[in-house]
């Protein structure tokens, strides 16, 4: 069943994820080459239990970090290590905050030093589809219509939209309905209604849209190990338009042809 939330809950579930940008924007500007996930996690830990709010992905079905932090052919939900970061790699950061009973969720993907051509097409065109998707979240709207935004342009520039993972609602839980794939039909799906709040988060791949599971039962990369992005706004649907709720930094890159949110 899709929740509503009122005015009161959205200003409420605003503040959750202030807290994750926050956080966010704090990490773009500490990560450089030779940190270590690990640091980057106990960062973010140590942040959002500075405003009194708990990781809510620590413990969520066993997951034991306050964060998911997944290297160039890691799609989602990479554990943080004392893997160094590295000049050239893509670094997606995807944090969630319960604050007072709501959830904020939110996701980035940062580049570090000097990255290739194809990276930081991929990259830009990424946020691309993200600001399409949130676009596309006003009333009378349909799931498929964000859907099909997100995949539009991915399939302009030929890239994987992986299909095994999806956007969700967010409310007091981190993962409520509807379910939001990253490609589809438009009009089709639900209906988009006044309070819903929506997790739309592109999942793009250099190569096909096919991902597996490593060992560790949580880490999920491209099958073909090409790169891959991972962008994550909240967006509450309102009777004036898409209210982006995530203020985290899109990453613009210098000399850009195309440019991001």
């Amino acid at each position: 069943m899709i929740a509503l939330k009122s005015r009161k809950e959205i200003d409420r579930i605003q503040e959750s994820v202030d807290i994750v940008s926050d956080t966010l924007n704090k990490i773009i500007e500490i990560i450089e080459p030779g940190i270590t996930t690990a640091e980057l996690d106990r960062f973010a830990e140590k942040n959002i239990r500075g405003y009194g709010a708990k990781p809510v992905f620590k413990g969520y079905r066993g997951y034991p970090y306050a964060t998911c932090i997944s290297i160039n052919e890691e799609v989602v939900h990479g554990f943080p290590s004392e893997r160094q970061v590295k000049n050239g790699d893509l670094v997606s950061i995807d944090i969630g905050v319960k604050y007072q009973g709501f959830v904020g969720d939110s996701a980035r993907t940062i580049p570090v030093g000097e990255i290739s051509p194809e990276a930081r097409l991929l990259l830009m065109r990424s946020y691309q589809a993200l600001d399409a998707g949130c676009r596309a979240a006003t009333i009378g709207h349909r799931i498929g219509d964000i859907s099909h935004a997100v995949e539009h342009i991915a399939n302009l520039y030929g890239y994987g939209v992986v299909r095994d993972f999806v956007g969700h609602g967010v409310g007091r839980e981190l993962h409520e309905d509807p379910q939001i794939p990253n490609y589809g039909k438009p009009g089709k799906g639900p209906r988009l209604q006044e309070g819903m709040v929506l997790a739309i988060e592109p999942m793009l791949n250099l190569g096909t849209h096919e991902v597996e599971v490593l060992e560790d039962r949580w880490t999920v990369v491209t099958k073909d190990r090409s790169l891959s992005v991972h962008v994550e706004n909240m967006v509450a649907v309102l009777p004036e338009g898409p209210r982006v709720l995530t203020h985290a930094n899109g990453v613009i890159l210098p000399g850009a042809d195309e440019n991001p949110l």
